[in-house]
């Protein structure tokens, strides 16, 4: 299991899991292509008793270590006697960095550059001050719509969660199908649960500060022959730290979001979902998340909802 790849090996391995073209030279949706209607037909009909689970972290406004730039919420009206507004109605103010450690959120394909592209063979001068003008976060404005499947580590490894730095591998991956009586498909968005939040909640923020357990760059054929749509975790994907040299040190997002066009989910709260799926007996679901309509935006924070 404990593959160690050299820079060039990455280099090759990469090449040999990408989809540029593959849906003509000028796609920007990458992976989403492979969920199609029926697709979103077919998860429709995995709902049973309609319940639901949010996937997401609450939006935190309180500077942590793993969170330096927390989300700024601003009252602009209020129920306060002697507003110069009046009283007859609230607003209030957001500002959010979606991309990091403490947020939940949807990366989009030009969030990841490699050797001057991002997916699809698009230049990485295409992301200016203005934003992307290539493969921004709003290509998936329909929604990603699909059969979501979790594949939960720690179950498996008989274990409260993954260590930090702890690598998963494909073999990982295929035990956790057995053991749940499922198999990643087509067009599904795949889940990978660590236990990242269980460890933050049991030993706090430092426990989780230096190193991210996440998915071997072995693992990235795996995810390409089985046409993962979107890839989730309750980490980053990446097992962190890695011995690759810039570019390559965090192979899972150039894979994924380069290479693929696999948009990736991070930081999603998996605890409630791994409950449920344990206690049913029942790893595949529907999965709906809408992105914000960000136009030009290389990311959006995200309520990702599975239905059962």
């Amino acid at each position: 299991m404990a593959v160690t790849y050299t820079t060039t090996q990455i280099a090759d391995l990469l090449e040999s899991v990408s989809n540029w073209g593959c849906w003509g030279k000028d796609d920007q949706r990458g992976a989403l292509n492979y969920i199609t209607n029926e697709k979103r037909a077919a998860a429709a009909r995995l709902v049973q008793t309609g319940e639901t689970i949010s996937l997401s972290l609450p939006l935190a406004t309180r500077p942590a270590s793993d969170n330096p730039t927390p989300v700024t919420h601003l009252m602009i009206r209020s129920g306060n006697v002697g507003h110069p507004l009046g009283s007859w109605g609230c607003a209030d103010y957001f500002a959010i960095e979606p991309h990091g450690l403490a947020t939940t959120h949807l990366d989009a394909l030009c969030h990841h550059f490699y050797r001057g592209k991002m997916y699809n063979d698009f230049d990485s001068t295409e992301v200016d001050f203005q934003g992307a003008h290539k493969c921004a976060i709003d290509v998936a404005r329909m929604g990603v719509i699909s059969r979501g499947v979790l594949l939960d580590i720690p179950k498996i490894r008989h274990t409260e969660w993954v260590e930090p730095g702890d690598a998963i591998y494909p073999e990982d991956l295929e035990a956790a199908e057995r053991d749940h009586s499922v198999q990643v498909a087509e067009g599904d968005v795949l889940l990978v649960r660590t236990g990242r939040f269980k460890l933050r909640r049991a030993k706090g923020v430092r426990a989780i500060l230096s190193s991210m357990p996440g998915l071997h760059a072995s693992c990235l054929k795996w995810l390409f022959d089985r046409k993962v749509a979107v890839l989730g975790s309750d980490a980053v994907s990446d097992v962190l730290p890695t011995t690759y040299d810039p570019p390559l040190k965090m192979p899972i997002h150039t894979g994924t979001l380069v290479m693929m066009g696999v948009h990736l989910l991070d930081n999603a709260d998996l605890e409630a979902l791994a409950e449920k799926c344990a206690r049913d007996s029942r790893y595949a679901f529907m999965f709906n998340l809408l992105p914000l309509v960000l136009e030009r935006g290389t990311g959006s924070p995200a309520n990702p909802i599975a239905l059962f």
